[in-house]
């Protein structure tokens, strides 16, 4: 039986209805399902009943699994299925405090350890990345399996999947960085290694064994919800999404008609109605108090002297959901909040459309496809990423002792922006926000190369600087205020190469 690998045992448990291969497989597999539980919900008793909810869905799937499932990416997401069902449960019980915090970002509040920053964001990270790209992250830094065996799995050589092992990593840095964590690959990787699967409860594993034996029968009522809400989030990976063209309205300018499109996964479909322009504000109260699944893009119908942009990002219940906002906005804005690109970093054509646009979205994270097409059936402008060598201004550590930066204390919500004063103020954020700040004032590509993690609150006066001739001033600020220095140099960017297409 010790001998069987993990589909064997569950082909075995299938066929025979055998508590000897079941028992054995839970065993296997009970620290890693366990781990990524107590990642996500960071309680150690409703990572037991997640754990519990995931081997009982395995025992009742057992004979439709395909014999050639990876079990550990189908543990790993059904774990997070399960975890997100949990935390549907308990965000019913808190809306009115989640409302009041969806427009901060979502971070770690204790820089202190580089794992205690990663762990409540790694399976996100993973989630997001695609399957074979997951599949061989898991079998590699979970599995610790060699590049040859992570190959075998994913029917690849020994060098690509080394080379998808690589590309994936540098994809989980990024969206680390993106949240204030600051690490090289290899740090990455060891760090994984090292921490990803930790030992479950003792008796857990007996437990879960006799609750699937009984088909969950006599599990808990919180087990039973879990069960049921997980299984639910299941089938709803798998409706395809029904896009629904809305009602086209008339601007007051001329003829050009406005396309509104709402997107659901639900049947059947329900057009969208227009969307009151009260809603393009800065207001977060009111951008979050606009329908759900709303995309519009159009001319303005704004008349102002400058534009006004608004987006965040918040993870609850069973997704994540995205606002963006731009009013009177110019066609490279509605392209960087489109392709999730600083305009510093596109290589943009000629004959760019002139004036002003207007845009608004709320809509599943992963949805922004549906602004880049609308862009692109209007315009006819649409990006492609590409590496290039350009010049840029690395940012590094000139000297320790500056006094602009203090480490957060966890004690107030993220916050970024500028005041009514002028002053940039912000809280809970890492020095890769402050970089991309400069890199927007400044329209100059920065890379930052401090490796400052971590995340902390600073201000600056932002009338000291204005736009790429005030360098000088900028410099000044970095170093007299945060220590830092920017010095100049020419690396492989990516980039957005935007192209009028027919």
């Amino acid at each position: 039986m010790e001998e069987m690998d993990d589909m064997a045992l569950l082909r075995e448990y299938a066929k025979r209805n055998s508590e000897a291969a079941f028992e054995t497989l839970v065993s296997r597999r009970v620290n890693f399902v366990y781990s990524a539980a107590l990642r996500q919900v960071r309680d150690p008793h409703q990572a037991q009943e997640i754990t519990q909810a995931v081997f009982v869905i395995l025992a009742r799937k057992a004979s439709r699994i395909s014999d050639q499932t990876i079990l550990a990416g189908w543990l790993f997401k059904t774990t997070r299925f399960a975890a997100l069902a949990q935390t549907r449960a308990i965000l019913k019980r808190q809306q009115r405090e989640l409302e009041a915090q969806m427009e901060s970002e979502l971070h770690p509040t204790s820089p202190d350890s580089m794992w205690e920053q990663m762990s409540p964001l790694l399976d996100e990270a993973m989630a997001q990345l695609g399957d074979k790209d997951r599949q061989a992250v898991l079998l590699r830094f979970f599995e610790n399996k060699s590049l040859a065996e992570v190959g075998g799995y994913l029917g690849i050589g020994e060098n690509s999947a080394g080379k998808r092992v690589s590309r994936a990593l540098e994809k989980l840095r990024k969206f680390f960085t993106r949240r204030g964590v600051v690490l090289t690959t290899t740090i990455l990787s060891g760090i994984v290694s090292a921490n990803s699967v930790q030992a479950a409860p003792v008796a857990l594993a007996t437990s879960i064994s006799a609750l699937a034996m009984t088909n969950g029968a006599v599990a808990s009522g919180a087990t039973l919800t879990l069960i049921k809400g997980a299984l639910k989030l299941m089938a709803w990976t798998k409706a395809k999404l029904a896009i629904v063209i809305g009602t086209s309205v008339l601007l007051a300018a001329g003829t050009t008609t406005t396309l509104i499109v709402q997107y659901s996964a639900k049947s059947p479909p329900v057009a969208s109605t227009q969307l009151d322009d009260s809603f393009f504000t800065t207001d977060s109260t009111k951008v979050f108090a606009a329908p759900k699944n709303i995309l519009i893009f159009r001319p303005t119908h704004f008349n102002r002297d400058r534009g006004m942009m608004y987006a965040t990002h918040a993870s609850f219940g069973r997704k994540s959901q995205t606002r963006m906002m731009g009013g009177h906005v110019s066609i490279e804005e509605v392209l960087a909040s489109a392709y999730e690109f600083p305009v510093t970093r596109m290589i943009l054509p000629g004959d760019l459309p002139s004036g002003k646009f207007d845009f608004f979205a709320s809509m599943p994270s992963d949805q922004r496809t549906g602004l880049q097409t609308e862009i692109r059936r209007q315009t006819g402008l649409s990006g492609r990423k590409e590496t290039r060598e350009i010049d840029v201004l690395l940012l590094k550590i000139k000297t320790s002792r500056a006094p602009g930066l203090k480490l957060h204390s966890g004690k107030r919500n993220s916050f970024f922006g500028v005041m009514a004063d002028g002053k940039l103020r912000a809280t809970g954020q890492s020095i890769s926000m402050l970089s991309d700040h400069f890199e927007s004032s400044m329209k100059m590509v920065i890379i930052n190369k401090t490796e400052l993690s971590g995340l902390y609150d600073f201000e600056l006066d932002q009338r000291k600087f204005d736009g790429p001739a005030n360098r000088i001033a900028v410099e000044k600020i970095l170093l007299d205020q945060f220590g830092l220095e920017l010095v100049p140099s020419r690396e492989p960017i990516e980039m957005l190469i935007v192209e009028k297409v027919k």
